[in-house]
């Protein structure tokens, strides 16, 4: 890890208030630093306890439960989007199920021909966000796919620029690919509370990065004060 990242990571820790406890609060299952891929795998009966319809757009038939707190900041994104710049996002796939997931990659397998190929466009069960109730998938408009494209529209281009400030980050970025696992997803936002999120945003380094700094940074200042 970089020595100026971990630098300034340690002064983000003091600054944020973040012992070594605390990290863990916010990065264990519940808190909304929670990480999942493919390494860090949720149980198949975990399903958060506070799920809500957030009041949005949505597209026809899509699923849009989330977290009470990241369902609210989703309604605030929206609200913004028409009110800032005139423009109306869809809502198209929130909280999934282990089995709904495990649903989905078994016809992404059938569909690319290979488990390998599938795992780079589709989580497998229980390495999904969605599973956490944290993540929402976006469309500029109802009838419109999930792909690269939403990042030439308008709307992908403000998301882009100004879901930190609500919460939420564009979690899987073309050049974040070796890291995260996963293809680029510019329609994927996944929410961590405005601070982290805005932190990200500047950093401009995914959450698997972040959370091994704030881990790393946690500890080196807890040995300094022992």
């Amino acid at each position: 890890m970089p020595l100026q990242l971990l630098s300034l990571l340690i002064s983000l820790v003091s600054a944020l208030s973040l012992s070594l406890d605390t990290l863990g609060q916010a990065t264990s299952l519940g808190g909304y630093l929670a990480l999942v891929n493919r390494d860090y795998v949720l149980a198949a009966d975990y399903e958060p306890d506070d799920l809500v319809r957030p009041n949005v757009k949505a597209t026809n038939g899509s699923a849009i439960l989330m977290r009470s707190e990241a369902a609210a900041a989703l309604e605030e994104l929206f609200a913004a989007a028409k009110d800032e710049a005139g423009l109306t996002l869809y809502a198209a796939s929130g909280y999934r199920s282990y089995g709904t997931q495990s649903a989905i990659f078994e016809r992404k397998i059938k569909n690319t021909g290979s488990r390998e190929k599938a795992q780079r466009l589709v989580a497998p069960p229980g390495a999904s966000e969605h599973q956490l109730g944290l993540a929402m998938d976006l469309k500029a408009t109802p009838t419109s796919n999930l792909s690269a494209s939403f990042a030439k529209t308008k709307q992908g281009q403000w998301v882009a620029e100004n879901a930190h400030r609500f919460g939420f980050i564009i979690r899987y970025k073309e050049e974040w690919t070796d890291i995260t696992g996963y293809a680029y997803e510019p329609w994927h936002i996944r929410y961590l509370g405005k601070e982290h999120a805005a932190i990200i945003y500047e950093m401009d380094i995914p959450l698997e990065t972040y959370i091994a700094a704030l881990r790393a940074a946690a500890l080196s200042q807890y040995l300094e004060e022992e």
